[in-house]
């Protein structure tokens, strides 16, 4: 088999992938799709490694201890993903990510930040007790 044949697919899957980050809006789609785009680079990786132990004398398999390495930390990416994503949800209600970036801070149209304002509110009312 030829080394264009998975190095294509290698591209399409990561393309797919890359669509996927850009396009979706569900944090879990997002990570589906870094997902995919991990396992194109593992089949990169593994496509090359054979491809250069049939040209190598010595068949040292680099490509496929780094394919080990990656699917660990893959693994480990997407429960701490998993984890984080299912604690926003039961928070705030909702996976999206747009919805999640407009809740994030809330800001008043004059620019002051909410909380700085309520505070700076709590103090004077304060003020005005002490001189009542």
């Amino acid at each position: 088999m030829h080394l264009a044949y998975p190095a294509v697919l290698s591209a399409l899957l990561f393309c797919t992938g890359l669509y996927g980050v850009l396009a979706r809006r569900n944090a879990i789609l997002v990570l589906m799709s870094v997902e995919l785009m991990l396992n194109a680079v593992n089949l990169n990786l593994v496509a090359f490694d054979v491809w250069l132990s049939r040209t190598a004398e010595e068949t040292l398999h680099s490509g496929q201890a780094l394919t080990l390495f990656t699917i660990a930390i893959a693994a480990a990416e997407i429960g701490i993903g998993l984890a984080i994503v299912l604690a926003v949800h039961r928070n705030r209600g909702t996976a999206d990510i747009d919805k999640l970036r407009d809740t994030s801070e809330r800001h008043d149209p004059d620019g002051t930040d909410h909380d700085a304002r309520t505070a700076e509110q709590s103090d004077e009312a304060q003020k005005a007790e002490a001189t009542a």
